[in-house]
């Protein structure tokens, strides 16, 4: 396909061919690159075409069903026939809220998914344990942790004594999470 031909028209008529239950297999498809396209998702998670903001809620969230991060550090949307770069300005997604569930807690980002903070998705600080809060949602995505949902997470916390450095702790299941060093 060639990159004039690339559009989100033609992505979600790809993408609606091949809906299926839960998320599609982009890290089992390899195919050649297309070239890139005048797409962005921005810090706030919004996604843009051609700067202009993408209106419907549905189409950004078929989109990100088929974002992948690859190994050379670019985003691409990924199918089975093509594979197109995109810019992303931090990460994909926003954690927008975060509800406890049977001890654990559960974010959910701003495309719908729901994410479990576990040792398989952790959470991360950005800057040396002292920056901005992100957790793993799948396969090298990851969410900010939106300032709302952040103040919320401090209010939970606890002070823990983590490497000889006390730090503002939360729990999810039987595991504490850091969200940083304590002046």
């Amino acid at each position: 396909m060639s990159e004039d031909k690339l559009t989100p028209t033609s992505l979600t008529e790809t993408l609606q061919s091949l809906q299926q239950k839960g998320l599609p297999p982009v890290h089992d498809w390899n195919p050649g690159f297309c070239g890139e396209i005048d797409m962005r998702i921005c810090v706030d998670g919004h996604w843009e075409y051609m700067g202009s903001p993408i209106g419907r809620e549905s189409m950004v969230r078929l989109f990100s069903t088929v974002l992948r991060h690859d190994d050379d550090g670019h985003f691409y949307l990924v199918t089975p026939v093509e594979k197109v770069r995109i810019t992303v300005d931090d990460v994909p997604f926003v954690a927008v809220s975060v509800e406890t569930v049977d001890e654990h807690l559960v974010f959910t980002t701003n495309v719908g998914d729901k994410v479990v903070l576990n040792q398989q998705q952790p959470l991360r600080l950005s800057d040396a344990g002292r920056g901005v809060p992100y957790i793993l949602v799948r396969d090298r995505l990851e969410a900010r942790i939106h300032r709302n949902v952040y103040y919320e997470l401090v209010s939970m916390a606890e002070l823990q004594m983590v490497h000889d450095q006390e730090q503002l702790c939360i729990k999810s299941g039987e595991h504490y999470y850091s969200l940083g060093m304590v002046e």
